[in-house]
């Protein structure tokens, strides 16, 4: 086995999960700013998740011998629509999921079994995020500014449960 392609595929899959810690926190943010509770806080346990990503990547890669390389594969978009935030989650997802498919075989035809079912297992949970941003964006078509405005009123989690 040649360690150097899976090196290079987990390197860009750190840049991927990254961005995407960076893009769901800044959707995070200024959702939560604007009393969306339940949606900032989908898109806080999805960053969080990302992380474990990160770190799992990260960990293949220094068992390889490789260095990580922690930049972003790209920049963080200024997003404030509510149905864009989760239709551009949903397009990510999607990117990083096929990515994921395409560095398993890859993986796998280097003869890297470990990095192939890495990638197979980071599947599962990119396909889990897609369905939950999907699922999201639905119901943001289907009920409109009503289902927006619902979560304004919703109590996050926390402070539910300290006002009891």
């Amino acid at each position: 086995m040649n360690p150097a392609t899976s090196i290079a595929l987990l390197n860009q899959s750190v840049a991927e999960e990254l961005l995407t810690v960076h893009q769901y926190m800044y959707f995070h943010v200024h959702l939560h700013d604007r009393g969306f509770a339940p949606l900032a806080a989908l898109f806080k346990r999805t960053a969080i998740t990302e992380m474990g990503h990160v770190e799992a990547l990260a960990e293949r890669i220094l068992f390889l011998k490789g260095d990580v390389e922690m930049s972003l594969a790209g920049p963080v978009e200024k997003i404030a629509d509510p149905a864009a935030m989760l239709a551009k989650a949903r397009q990510m997802e999607e990117s990083i999921a096929n990515a994921y498919n395409q560095a398993a075989l890859e993986c796998g035809a280097a003869a890297d079994a470990a990095s192939k079912q890495l990638f197979e297992r980071l599947i599962g949970d990119e396909e889990d995020h897609f369905a939950d941003f999907d699922r999201e964006l639905e119901n943001v078509k289907r009920f409109g500014p009503s289902y927006l405005a619902l979560q304004s009123f919703e109590k996050p989690p926390a402070i539910a449960a300290a006002a009891h």
